[in-house]
């Protein structure tokens, strides 16, 4: 896991002061502090050379292009793996962010194909098959997490890939003949002149949904969307392609095989594939079915006894699955780290976290993972995660509410309250599938979000959402799975990408393994979504799966997810001085929001959960903005 970052004037125009990539480049340290190097490169004559320091002459052969990157060293810590990697006819330079698990898979072949290597890293595989296969073929064949970034100086031309699902951020940005990218936003703060401007027409969905779905809250940026790359040709040229597509999953499954056996042997294999590494490895283990999972197996392929587990717990017993936790590392014997997620830790990390994050904090529990992996970085330097068996295997509680109830009576009324508006609303988009769809999945209150921006639009709000749903061909569950996938996923692999890099760790997620996905969105929609004892159960097959791994009262018990005491910890002194003092009067001088509401909100934090997750998206919405846009 790493970081990476580039600047290229296609005009040909040399760059006068290397400095800023340095800055780039330290900005983001945090990805990868074992190692880091910086190429200036000419795209017209093909001359590369290395920058080991800052001047603010001109590089020598009049570089229009700065490749640069820090490593966190996972396979080849030797610097046989140093990026950027050069191909040996220095034609070819190739950045990548993240891990290929089926990489030497080809190895073999590219050598018999007269391909050698100097290293035993996952990059250097990649590379050659680029130079055997071409981008487009390339990029089909990886089973992993990836931001991939390539130069090739033969024909000018620069690729910029984006794994299938998102795990690995990509942020692009363009202005006049330059075009820059980094795997984090802040890098961009580095540039001569460079400086953040809010989108304004994104807050409408941003406050529904509480993303904007692989584009930003900033003008001109965006993430580039999974399962596709870019192509930018030596005259700045562009064209976008699409190398997978999640809408287009789903098969039948030829097998004599239970469907239950199938889902346990890609899991275990997928999980089997994610264990390479040459640094110590361990699991983040919560306590629910889907990191528990994750851990048995990851337990099945390491040496007895040796598999460390990082948790979060907390004191408020309502909120806390400790017992779970304890019941798993003890009938596994892990070696099992707790960590306790304390009020004052929570306030004194808000600011730190947001600048990670780079976007306002939109789930509460953000926090807990920013101190899960800070804690796990004294044991660990990669953890596997449960991320992605919700989206894929429908284990969220709207998949269920949404087809026991079409009409989304109970589901969308609860947050209509009684607006007359948004009744009619309700009552216009109630007859559209997708609709009810894109609504089944709304965060925040549409009574506090009309409060909190008066001139707020529910079409603009749901517009981009609705195309993508209208976009999927499939119907029912499976198009519902599909949507989250497209719609929720993505910022969630941000989010744990974000915490856990801030502490130089690297997050895996086996239950996105291309393997494991085609075979989840494969399985009829009954065997995910099933009825049990009277109700529809959703995960199903991975609650069989786990009643026979643990226990069926440990597999089926109410989902409890990764929940804080956000009230409790937003009623402390501590929080309520900041509110008060900095926060209120931060949104009142902005004037983005109304800021009555939430003074009126504060009074009281006890009152009501739907103000007090409004003024909590306020308070992160604040933060975020102070860092990022009053720099």
């Amino acid at each position: 896991m790493c970081g990476l970052a580039g600047y290229i004037d296609f005009s040909g125009k040399a760059i006068e002061d290397n400095g800023f990539m340095l800055k780039m480049l330290e900005l983001q340290r945090h990805r990868g502090p074992d190692d880091s190097g910086i190429l200036g490169i000419n795209t017209k004559t093909g001359a590369v050379e290395v920058v080991s320091h800052h001047s603010k002459e001109p590089i020598a052969n009049g570089a229009n292009a700065l490749l640069g990157f820090n490593r966190l060293s996972i396979l080849d810590l030797s610097l046989n793996g140093h990026q950027p990697m050069v191909s040996a006819d220095k034609k070819v330079v190739l950045l990548m962010n993240g891990e290929i698990y089926n990489a030497f898979d080809f190895k073999e072949d590219l050598i018999k194909k007269g391909h050698s290597f100097k290293s035993t890293s996952d990059t250097e595989v990649v590379l050659n098959l680029y130079l055997e296969y071409g981008f487009d073929k390339t990029v089909k064949l990886l089973n992993g997490m990836f931001a991939l970034v390539i130069l090739d100086l033969n024909d000018g031309s620069l690729y910029l890939a984006r794994d299938r699902f998102g795990i690995k951020p990509l942020y692009i940005t363009e202005w006049g003949n330059v075009l820059s990218f980094s795997s984090e936003l802040k890098s961009f703060k580095a540039i001569p002149g460079f400086s953040f401007q809010l989108n304004e027409e994104l807050l409408d969905e941003f406050l529904l949904f509480r993303n904007v779905i692989n584009r930003t809250l900033f003008k001109g940026i965006y993430n580039l969307e999974p399962g596709m790359y870019l192509r930018v040709s030596n005259d700045g040229s562009q064209k976008k392609a699409r190398f997978y597509d999640v809408r287009n999953e789903g098969y039948e499954i030829n097998s004599e095989r239970s469907s239950i056996e199938l889902i346990e042997e890609t899991l275990e294999k997928s999980v089997q594939s994610q264990l390479m590494s040459d640094v110590k490895l361990g699991c983040q283990l919560s306590g629910g079915l889907d990191s528990s999972l994750v851990s048995y197996f990851a337990n099945e392929n390491v040496a007895k006894g040796q598999l460390e587990t990082i948790s979060i717990t907390f004191n408020n017993p309502t909120f806390s699955e400790e017992k779970y936790v304890d019941y798993v590392a003890e009938k596994l014997n892990l070696r099992s780290h707790k960590y306790v997620l304390e009020p004052d830790y929570y306030i004194n990390q808000l600011e730190a976290a947001t600048w990670h994050f780079e976007s306002p904090l939109n789930h509460p529990n953000t926090i807990g993972i920013y101190l899960l992996s800070q804690q796990a970085r004294k044991h660990v330097t990669v953890l596997l995660s449960g991320e992605g068996a919700d989206e894929t295997m429908a284990g969220y509680n709207w998949f269920s509410q949404l087809q026991e109830s079409p009409y989304l009576s109970r589901l969308f009324l609860s947050k209509l309250k009684n607006n007359r508006k948004r009744v009619l609303d309700f009552l216009k988009y109630n007859s559209d599938k997708e609709y009810r769809m894109v609504m089944a999945s709304v965060f925040t209150n549409l009574e506090v979000t009309n409060a909190i921006k008066p001139d707020f639009k529910f079409d603009r709000a749901t517009s981009h959402r609705y195309q993508l749903a209208k976009s999927i061909s499939d119907s029912g569950l499976n198009k519902h799975r599909k949507y989250e996938i497209l719609t929720y996923l993505p910022d969630l692999l941000m989010r744990q990408d974000k915490m856990s890099m801030a502490h130089s760790i690297e997050n895996r997620v086996p239950f996105l393994d291309n393997e494991m996905v085609h075979l989840a969105l494969s399985m009829p929609a009954q065997k995910v979504l099933g009825k049990r004892n009277g109700a529809l159960e959703g995960k199903l097959l991975l609650k069989e799966l786990g009643s026979r791994k643990f226990s069926e009262s440990f597999a089926f018990r109410q989902k409890m997810g990764f929940g804080i005491p956000l009230r409790e910890f937003m009623k402390t002194p501590e929080f309520n001085e900041k509110l008060r003092d900095e926060w209120i009067p931060g949104i009142k001088r902005r004037g983005i929001f109304a800021s009555k509401p939430i003074e009126k909100w504060s009074t009281d934090i006890s009152k009501n959960p739907s103000t007090l997750d409004g003024l909590w998206l306020m308070t992160g919405f604040e933060l975020w903005a102070k860092q990022y846009l009053d720099s």
